[in-house]
């Protein structure tokens, strides 16, 4: 399996012309998602106020108009052209790893650099924090290419080239450092095997979806799921390899796995944060195409 290279991620741009973040309806949940939401803070701008009507958000309901005028009344915005989105690409060591087709890490260079391809051509403006599990680059929002470019080539440079334990607060760094650049309306797209997910990082995740759009993009492997088989293998890390058995570390390996499904679900579902699984066996291509095309008929 090899690394994923500059050439591998620009070839990516033809892929994204067919492809937008943008729903054809009003501000709503982006992306495929059973979650609908509205866009806060900036990135939208006021376009009107008129007569509540059932169904309306209540929370837009402008009451200085409301009590003039003695009845209910709303404001109504549209979107920014412009619009921040945020890339937060966790790429520690623990991504290094596939057992099909791909790296998880792979997955997650690639899926991130068409997500940005897509915002570009969508107009919006790109940044990302993107973190190795020490070493953390921020990129501030830029528009079309000049957004693009440096994110590619953080994402070639912070790519894990061999396992090795996780640090135990990689993604929490990140989110801090993430944090407060992020202004209200902004989108943040996070891609994650969500291994060193914990109490601490739900409650910077709390804060980012409070005042902007999230999405969880989880990185996985099959093989995490489904645990190993029956048999004699060997892994580990350089310097601490060691034999396996299959059958001895099957229920250990699932639990571990349980518990890690349970914390991103749980997060998702406490923030209403629609959350999409990227496996290694499926080309990022197609899983971001089908689920692009079903934003843009759902909306």
């Amino acid at each position: 399996m090899k690394l994923a290279d500059l050439n591998d991620l620009l070839v990516l741009r033809g892929a994204a012309h067919r492809l937008t973040l943008h729903s054809r309806g009003p501000a709503r949940a982006l992306l495929l998602g059973s979650h609908r939401s509205s866009h806060r803070g900036r990135g939208l701008e006021f376009e009107e106020v008129r007569q509540y009507v059932p169904g309306d958000d209540p929370r837009s309901i402008d009451w200085r108009v409301t009590a003039r005028r003695g009845r209910p009344h709303t404001k109504l915005y549209r979107e920014e052209r412009e619009r921040p989105v945020w890339l937060l690409v966790d790429l520690n060591p623990t991504m290094y790893f596939g057992s099909r087709v791909q790296l998880k890490s792979t997955v997650a260079v690639r899926a991130a650099a068409l997500l940005a391809w897509v915002a570009a051509h969508s107009g919006d403006r790109i940044g990302a924090a993107i973190t190795n599990g020490t070493v953390t680059r921020c990129i501030a929002p830029r528009s079309r290419e000049a957004g693009v470019l440096p994110v590619l080539n953080a994402l070639i440079e912070l790519q894990p080239t061999s396992p090795a334990p996780p640090p135990p607060h990689a993604l929490h760094s990140s989110l801090e450092t993430l944090g407060p650049l992020v202004h209200p309306g902004s989108l943040v797209l996070a891609l994650s095997d969500f291994s060193t997910l914990n109490e601490h990082d739900d409650a910077l995740f709390s804060r980012l979806a409070a005042h902007s759009e999230c999405r969880l993009f989880w990185i996985i492997d099959p093989l995490e799921r489904a645990g190993l088989p029956e048999g004699r293998f060997r892994g580990g890390f350089p310097g601490k390899i060691r034999a396996i058995d299959g059958r001895n570390v099957r229920e250990q390996w699932l639990a571990a796995w349980q518990r890690r499904e349970q914390r991103v679900t749980a997060l998702a579902e406490r923030l209403m944060l629609p959350i999409t699984q990227f496996a290694t066996t499926q080309p990022v291509e197609q899983a971001l195409e089908d689920l692009l095309r079903a934003s843009r008929t759902a909306a």
